[in-house]
């Protein structure tokens, strides 16, 4: 291998080293001083890593649960082959719990003047963008005794969305859907209902949908019959203050929520209606306005994976403010909050009127299964004191629905895995009796 420049010079010093001082030097003398050239050498063949051109590419986004690939294309300009270990740092929340040591080092061997690739699949745990660190490269030379190591900064985001669990719900409330828009019609107009057809009058049917006009018209007495209207508006707001930090299981119930709003949204979107979302806490968190069916749902997924709880009481006040300013005429409003009854009775229910006098409302709550669990204990003190706890908190709970049903909202207190199929019921629901 012919040696130019540094390399030369290096290698003749190496040579003098030898000749000079390894005769006068005897047994492990001379090992040592064998070693030490070796490993000199061994540095100076090691290619340059600061010449390293670095570049990324693969995806930017993954449902939370799943993997994301992201490509390292190390390009060697040197005329020195690269054996490198190569390490793409991320933070710790980019990876499952002990992988990250694993699946962010790669051995790499690129011959000068050409590139290589090497992929890092993440498993992000949280919701949220992960950014990259910095690429760190150690090359080694041709004997593996000694290298060079130094760092490259290429960054690169990628966004963890909600999982959308509740998705595996969607096909039966589709068909459910198809049922509702193709075969189920009312005699009664409600206020969402529009006109659909005229049919022949049966026994039994509400005089009051007779069409008297039509039925002259004709040698039968017909009657007029309704379905669902299209093109309604929907106002999904979502509370990200302190009650929805609490944890239910494993994750917080915002988590729940935001399965839940998707899995209406899905559901709406298909229906024809018009969803618009909105996040509140103590200021506007997200919200999203206009979107086309088609970007409605990434539009969502994208503004709802930024979204985390706020360690504060909600400003009700401003949240009802905005959804009315948001919703100027008659609309569905979904409000995902806590069934807490002091958040209830001193921030929302007073406010209650503004929104129910124009709007339809519901309100979904995350309930957690452990009081139920808490509530059948028995046997220990500390069992039976944390029954009584369990069931006065659900009593409360109760009681909270309850007198918000009295002031006109609808209200569904589920777990996580029952929240989101209990809110399209709900809707579908609604929707078939023309309420919306």
């Amino acid at each position: 291998m012919a040696l130019t420049g540094r390399t030369a010079l290096i290698a003749a010093l190496g040579a003098l080293f030898v000749g000079l001082l390894l005769p006068s030097w005897t047994g492990i003398g001379a090992v040592t001083g064998a070693v030490l050239l070796a490993v000199l050498v061994d540095l100076v063949l090691a290619a340059p890593v600061r010449s390293l051109r670095i570049a990324r590419g693969g995806d930017t986004t993954v449902r939370l649960g799943d993997t994301a690939s992201v490509e390292l294309t190390v390009n060697n300009t040197s005329g020195r082959p690269l054996r490198a270990l190569v390490r793409d740092a991320w933070a710790p929340s980019a990876w499952r719990p002990g992988t990250s040591e694993t699946a962010s080092r790669h051995p790499l061997a690129v011959p000068g003047g050409e590139r290589r690739r090497a992929v890092t699949v993440l498993t992000p745990g949280r919701r949220g963008d992960h950014h990259a660190h910095r690429v760190t490269v150690r090359s080694l030379g041709p004997l593996g005794l000694a290298g060079r190591q130094g760092s490259h900064h290429v960054p690169w985001t990628v966004r963890a969305l909600p999982p959308f669990n509740s998705r595996k719900h969607l096909p039966s409330r589709l068909a459910r859907l198809r049922e509702l828009d193709g075969r189920t019609s009312v005699l009664t107009r409600g206020q969402g209902t529009e006109f659909d057809s005229l049919r022949e009058y049966l026994p039994g049917d509400d005089v009051r949908s007779i069409d008297w006009r039509a039925s002259a018209r004709r040698n039968t007495v017909a009657v007029r019959t309704w379905r669902p209207e299209r093109d309604r508006h929907i106002l999904i707001v979502l509370d990200t203050g302190r009650t929805s930090a609490g944890r239910v299981g494993d994750a917080p119930r915002l988590d729940a929520a935001l399965d839940a709003a998707l899995l209406l949204t899905a559901l709406a979107t298909r229906a024809g209606d018009r969803v618009d979302l909105l996040a509140h806490d103590a200021r506007k968190r997200a919200s999203v306005i206009g979107s086309s069916p088609s970007e409605i749902l990434p539009s969502f997924t994208n503004a709802m994976a930024l979204l985390e709880p706020a360690l504060h009481e909600t400003d009700m006040r401003a949240l009802v403010s905005t959804a009315l300013t948001m919703a100027p005429h008659r609309s569905l409003v979904v409000l995902l909050t806590g069934l807490d009854a002091a958040s209830v009775e001193d921030g929302l229910r007073p406010l209650l009127p503004l929104l129910t006098k124009r709007h339809e409302v519901v309100l979904a709550s995350v309930a957690d299964p452990h009081l139920d669990v808490l509530a059948a204990g028995r046997g220990t003190v500390e069992a039976v004191y944390g029954a009584a706890a369990a069931e006065q908190t659900r009593a409360d709970r109760r009681n909270t629905a309850d007198r918000l049903t009295r002031s006109g909202v609808t209200v569904l207190d589920a777990p996580p895995a029952q929240i989101a199929p209990a809110l399209a019921d709900t809707y579908l629901a609604l929707k078939a009796a023309g309420r919306l």
